[in-house]
Formats: C-alpha cells, structure tokens, sequence
C-alpha cells in the first residue's frame, strides 16, 4: 500500500461515552446541595466508574435520564 494513501490524524485519543448511571448521591453543603451520579463507562469496567455532577451529565446525554420524576 502506497504511504500517500494512508492519512494519519494528529489526536488519537477517543471520545469515551456513558453507558448507565449506577448510583446516585445528594451531598449537602452549608447552603446547597451537590447532586452526583456514578458513571460507568462504556470503556471501563464497574470498578471505573466515575462520579460525576449529576446537571452536567443530564445537558451532555440526556438519554440516561428518561424521567425528570426523581431530580432534586
């Protein structure tokens, strides 16, 4: 194969995506609550998983949240 045919990209790191929420935590502040979800990850085994602030991951993939019934 002709190396002028074989295009190469500067980044080669991956968009890793959200599979489920596994768990979910309220934390209260003085004045606020912090609502946060475990994350697992489709690259990741369940040992990996991540917690994240539940509003952030409800904008970027609102698909894992298919009803609004149990939001704070």
């Amino acid at each position: 194969m002709p190396l002028e045919s074989v295009a190469i990209k500067d980044s080669l790191s991956y968009m890793d995506v959200p599979v489920e929420i596994l768990d979910r935590q309220i934390r209260r502040l003085r004045k606020k609550e912090v609502v946060s979800g475990k994350v697992l990850w489709r690259s990741q085994s369940i040992e990996g998983a991540t917690w994240e602030a539940e509003a952030t991951i409800k904008f970027k993939y609102p698909h894992l949240f298919p009803s609004d019934s149990t939001s704070v």
